[in-house]
């Protein structure tokens, strides 16, 4: 390796080692809060020092990373998406009994699984990152040891992960047989494009969108998410409904986009119809939750069937669309499960909708922000999320997808009723108060998360056109 690869490699370095000095900090002298100022200056770093390695890219290392405009971009999203988490987590994870500390250790490393995927050529490093990823995840989603669901909610994802697992790595094994190579840009070279590919490339990638399906929480593949999102620690909730899935997402549109999936019929017929019935079966099946996490969870696997679109229209433009897509979902997720963190305590999690009854008459800011985050994952005017959506059915429209398009439209009617259900819980009547007062970094986080939602979905342009100066294939 050269210097010019070692420093294009700073920001995962600073990733890897970030775990590490917390692991010697906490075998001198346990400090949660020493520990979390320090894991909030590692993620600022890394995030930082992604501007002064933009001279030394586009750089391919070997045959298993490349760093480039679309995977640094991706990068500084995970990186701050985390940031977010590591801020909502502090008083969530600080008041818990027993060892908190090592929760920042594994979202550390969670996170920079997540972040491999993010620059992976090749599927040694696919693997790598997403095991590195799930892995961590075990940890994370049981982390709460008091609660049984908590456990119950990490065997389930150790289970289901595990078997997903097995069918990418089968995948990626046929696709080694059919073309000789693990590296994303050799095997295009070596079967060629769209309706070229062969059918060993078609049955692997088929094979592979199984183990991808599950890390998106795609319908066939969705059985895990309401009670892994329930059972979880509300940050964890947040941090595997966004840097997890965005991570996956960055690598996904990557290797299709090499393959030129969009040209084949079959694997265009194949993510139409997942697409489809995550959007459904997502929608339909949220109407029914009284748990807000479960609520969430659901809406998530609709949002990533709208996501998923964009894989089909084919163009750089459909690209920027996803991008834009992704950063107004991880706000506005991370503003709803803040709410959730930032309320709850030890003894009692705010996750039934019950709880929320009449919030606006106690906590006016809080029903505020969460009303937003609502409303923009709803897709209504003036959010980020409205802007969202509109990108996609005009990127959609444009490449022909009207069934999908009016599939989406017709979802988001009826994703406007269960939303709208808890807005009007959080303006009813005065509940009974079971929730904790807010600290002034909660506070200050939930404010960033309302401000974000709003400019985005007042003047999102200047984003945008950063979108399509940096981000291509």
């Amino acid at each position: 390796m050269t210097e010019k690869d070692f420093l294009s490699l700073t920001p995962f370095l600073i990733i890897a080692i970030a775990p590490v000095v917390i692991m010697l900090v906490i075998s001198i002298l346990r400090n949660y809060r020493v520990v979390f100022w320090f894991s909030v200056l590692a993620f600022l770093a890394a995030f930082v020092s992604i501007f002064f390695i933009l001279t030394s890219i586009p750089n391919t290392i070997g045959t298993l990373f490349i760093i480039d405009n679309y995977g640094l971009f991706f990068l500084g999203i995970l990186l701050i998406s985390a940031l977010l988490v590591t801020f909502i987590s502090y008083e969530y994870i600080k008041q818990l009994e027993g060892v908190r500390e090592e929760y920042y250790i594994i979202l550390f490393t969670s996170t920079l699984g997540a972040a491999l995927l993010a620059i992976a050529n090749h599927f040694v490093i696919f693997f790598l990152g997403i095991e590195t990823l799930s892995i961590s995840l075990y940890i994370l989603i049981a982390f709460q040891k008091s609660k049984s669901n908590s456990i119950e909610a990490g065997i389930k994802y150790l289970i289901l992960a595990s078997v997903s697992s097995a069918f990418l790595l089968f995948g990626m094994a046929l696709i080694y047989t059919a073309s000789g190579t693990m590296q994303f840009t050799e095997i295009v070279k070596a079967f060629g494009e769209g309706d070229q590919l062969s059918p060993l490339i078609i049955s692997g990638f088929g094979m592979m969108m199984v183990g991808i399906g599950f890390k998106l929480a795609l319908v066939p593949f969705h059985m895990w998410t309401p009670d892994v999102y329930q059972g979880a620690p509300a940050p964890v909730s947040a941090f595997v409904a966004t840097v997890s899935k965005g991570a996956v997402m960055a690598i996904l549109i990557r290797f299709f986009f090499s393959l030129k999936g969009f040209n084949n019929h079959y694997l265009f017929v194949t993510i139409s119809g997942i697409a489809i019935l995550s959007m459904f079966f997502g929608n339909i099946l949220a109407i029914r939750q009284k748990n807000l996490k479960r609520l969430l969870g659901y809406s998530s696997i609709a949002n990533m069937g709208y996501l998923i679109i964009i894989l089909l229209v084919g163009t750089n433009r459909g690209i920027h669309a996803s991008v834009f897509y992704l950063i107004s979902y991880f706000i506005t997720t991370i503003g709803a499960f803040g709410v959730i963190s930032l309320l709850s305590s030890d003894k009692y999690e705010a996750e039934n909708i019950e709880d929320y009854k009449g919030l606006f008459w106690r906590k006016p800011w809080i029903a505020i922000v969460l009303t937003l985050s609502l409303l923009s994952l709803a897709g209504i005017p003036l959010t980020s999320g409205f802007i969202a959506k509109f990108y996609v059915i005009f990127e959609g429209m444009k490449a022909g997808l009207l069934v999908l398009i009016i599939s989406l439209l017709i979802n988001s009617v009826i994703g406007l009723y269960y939303y709208l259900r808890v807005i009007t819980a959080l303006f009813s009547s005065v509940g009974d108060s079971k929730l904790p007062e807010l600290t002034s970094w909660g506070n200050i986080t939930l404010a960033i998360i309302a401000i974000s939602i709003l400019v985005l979905g007042i003047y999102p342009g200047w984003l945008i056109d950063i979108i399509i100066r940096l981000v291509s294939l």
